[in-house]
């Protein structure tokens, strides 16, 4: 079993990677493989609507690592967001990654797992856990969680270390996600296809 984490931060070995590290670790522990994709700091285009990824199954915008996540995304086991806090709300950059990735992969991961982590210096942790999220729920794929919300705390990786009850959070994740892939592997249960063909527009 392999296991995508997405790192959105624009520091590519910062307190995310940290949190994403212990992740990586417990779950390494249980025998399960990971990786973590950074999207780098170039400039991110915002998804434009355009519809191309419906016909395609790609970005129509080939010039960042949003196709490659896609790839990787579909043929991993489980995905785990991880994004830092900028104004109580994910990075900007991390926004316009997963807004299109989501549209490219959506339909294809259903009932997969996946797990938001986020970082923080001290607040904003909760609403941008909800805002990674909803990237889950609105693609039919379970949330996993821990035993707090998956937030780490500290404006460098040496303060993320003092943070003690985040790095545990992160490892209860690990394990969590690496129970829940057992039972799924262990069930052998097909997948149901979930039904997509139906959009409510009210027109007056």
């Amino acid at each position: 079993m392999h296991v995508l984490m997405i790192n959105t931060s624009p520091h590519r070995q910062g307190c995310t990677n940290r949190a994403l590290l212990e992740i990586a670790s417990t779950l390494e522990k249980q025998g399960i493989s990971s990786e973590i994709l950074w999207i780098g700091t170039e400039a991110l285009h915002g998804c434009i609507d355009c519809g191309y990824c419906f016909n395609h199954g790609r970005c129509v915008f080939g010039d960042d690592k949003v196709n490659e996540a896609a790839e990787k995304a579909i043929a991993s086991d489980a995905l785990i967001l991880g994004a830092p806090v900028h104004y109580a709300s994910i990075a900007g950059s991390g926004s316009a990654f997963l807004d299109r990735l989501f549209r490219v992969i959506s339909r294809r991961m259903a009932l997969k797992p996946g797990a938001s982590v986020v970082s923080c210096r001290r607040g904003g942790a909760s609403a941008s856990f909800d805002q990674l999220n909803k990237y889950f729920t609105i693609s039919g794929m379970p949330v996993v969680s821990s035993t707090y919300w998956n937030s780490v705390h500290g404006n460098t990786v040496e303060e993320v270390e003092q943070d003690l009850e985040g790095l545990q959070v992160m490892r209860n994740l690990g394990s969590s996600l690496a129970w829940l892939l057992a039972s799924i592997e262990t069930a052998k249960v097909p997948r149901p296809r979930l039904e997509r063909e139906h959009y409510t527009n009210f027109i007056r």
